[in-house]
């Protein structure tokens, strides 16, 4: 009993819904936060939260946004505001295991969990604001996520378009003897912190100031992968580089050069082999993976190239 217990004490996200919500930084006027927590099918807090503009007469989209591994939605409150500037509601799904959500910190049982969680928080939306156009953007692992989640003809029939930087299509692989004993250790020990698959801590920007804001971030889990975890990512990878021909919404994908966890040239292949017909592939000289928390005029650049794509959403038939 006791160990059942304490299995579901580390579940509670509670604790770190508390931290996300005194997190938030102070706002301007003309932006309204909004927890939008709601419980899943499997009896999970699924934390969400929202920034609409509240100086707009007319709403031009709606931006459901997927975080990249180990992180949570709030670390992208800057980008939100910046899309309400231009008329843009942003909602923030912290996935399972992550955030505010609930989950053991940094444990993945099922990426697809986390794909049906985005299901269900995109009809929410939908259906709260019907008629608007609806964009899914997704980083890293959370591009991935969002990348499967389109290929659901259920999901794909309430998008206007995917925004994905630097996603996981193709990451860098574990040592080869990880990846051998890891479906093993995924079924006996799903929990286990491989030591192993612990490298160094690789850059993911050339700011200094941001990085360590990263790293020191009480919501980011800084610990070794849980097995389980890198299993999922290693399977919702191969699953997309057998699917990207199946892909046909309208897609923007950037990605930096010199990324040291995802490769680009996946990217490359998604806009080679996707079927969109509408879709765009950028890539940044030099830049590493967190595109958004780039040195500020690489990010700025690479926030208005996206705030450009949605807006030729509003210029051209859809």
């Amino acid at each position: 009993m006791r160990l059942l217990s304490l299995r579901v004490q580390e579940e509670d996200g509670s604790w770190r819904r508390a931290v996300a919500r005194r997190r938030r930084k102070s706002l301007q006027a003309s932006t309204v936060w909004q927890d939008r927590s709601f419980a899943n099918s499997r009896g999970q807090t699924i934390f969400t939260q929202s920034w609409t503009p509240t100086d707009c007469k007319r709403i031009k989209g709606l931006v459901v946004l997927l975080h990249g591994l180990n992180e949570h939605s709030g670390r992208y409150e800057r980008f939100a505001t910046q899309l309400n500037a231009h008329a843009y509601s942003v909602y923030g799904m912290d996935w399972i295991g992550h955030g505010g959500t609930d989950g053991l910190h940094g444990y993945v049982e099922s990426l697809d969990y986390a794909v049906l969680d985005a299901e269900e928080l995109l009809y929410r939306v939908s259906a709260e604001m019907p008629g608007i156009p609806v964009f899914l953007f997704g980083h890293s692992t959370g591009g991935a996520i969002a990348l499967k989640a389109a290929l659901r003809p259920s999901v794909r029939d309430l998008l206007a378009g995917v925004i994905l930087t630097s996603p996981a299509l193709r990451v860098q692989s574990f040592h080869p003897v990880v990846e051998l004993v890891a479906p093993f250790f995924s079924m006996v020990l799903p929990r286990y912190q491989f030591q192993a698959a612990n490298r160094r801590r690789l850059p993911v920007t050339r700011d200094p100031v941001e990085q360590v804001a990263k790293y020191t971030d009480p919501l980011v889990y800084t610990g070794p992968i849980r097995v389980r975890t890198g299993t999922e990512i290693l399977k919702i990878t191969a699953f997309l580089q057998k699917n990207l021909q199946n892909v046909s919404t309208p897609f923007l994908v950037l990605h930096g050069t010199d990324d040291k966890v995802t490769d680009p040239a996946g990217s490359q292949r998604l806009y080679e082999h996707a079927r969109s017909k509408r879709k765009t592939l950028k890539l940044y000289e030099g830049l590493l993976h967190d595109l958004l928390f780039e040195v500020e005029t690489d990010r700025d650049v690479v926030t208005k190239d996206i705030i450009d794509w949605l807006e030729s959403f509003n210029a051209l038939p859809m």
